[in-house]
């Protein structure tokens, strides 16, 4: 499903030195599979997320997600790519605030298509509990109510991949739960593969498969930036 091949990635500061962050020589998950990837802060998880998701291009090598190259796409096709086959659930949730739940999970459905499963929007609210919040805009939703909104579009056009950066991090310990679950629970349903980025063991010790950033990255974590 996904198959990373001799991924680098560094960037030039005003100074001229390039500063590697990634240097990954093989990496894979497989279909449906459910992967957490912990590291502190700084050994470059969310340049690797951005890097899957086509956000950025890696310096070298290959990112394969279903046998594509997307690295060698042009922008504008690695964004209807991403549109097409991949769900991302930011840590800052990036909710449209003048639109309601039922419409932030349908808009995004259009950057894929030209149309919007207005049944599909509405049954993944429903799986993530907001059956009954539809018609709410974000600053009528609690924080742990906007992440389970971000997820639910995150899988608007079944995905065949959800990227979930840090997706527990600005939810009360409450809640913290409820997004986990709700989160492996319908990807799982679907058939989508999951890759998660954390730094909480309590979080990390849920999957069955825990991959040590710092183990499959040459580079060493600590030359990072504090920004990754």
């Amino acid at each position: 499903m996904l198959e990373i091949k001799n991924l680098k990635k560094s960037y030039s500061p005003p100074d001229g030195e390039d500063l590697p962050i990634l240097d990954i020589p093989k990496w894979t998950v497989n279909a449906g599979e459910q992967v957490v990837v912990v590291g502190a802060s700084g050994c470059g998880k969310t340049t690797l997320l951005h890097i899957i998701a086509g956000i950025l291009r890696p310096t070298s090598g290959h990112v394969l997600i279903d046998g594509w190259d997307t690295p060698i796409l042009t922008e504008a096709e690695r964004d209807q790519f991403r549109a097409r086959r991949i769900g991302y659930v930011f840590q800052t949730f990036n909710l449209l605030q003048g639109f309601t739940a039922l419409e932030n999970v349908m808009i995004g459905m259009t950057f894929a298509s030209s149309r919007s499963d207005k049944n599909r929007a509405k049954d993944l609210l429903d799986k993530v509990g907001l059956g009954h919040r539809l018609h709410h805009k974000p600053a009528q939703l609690s924080v742990g109510e906007q992440q389970r909104v971000s997820v639910a579009r995150a899988l608007a056009n079944k995905p065949k991949l959800v990227l979930a950066d840090e997706p527990t991090a600005n939810v009360d310990v409450g809640n913290q739960q409820q997004v986990i679950d709700m989160l492996r629970n319908t990807c799982q349903a679907e058939g989508v593969a999951l890759i998660l980025v954390t730094h909480a063991p309590e979080v990390a010790k849920q999957f069955s498969r825990v991959d040590k950033l710092t183990e499959i990255n040459l580079v060493v974590s600590q030359k990072a930036p504090q920004t990754a």
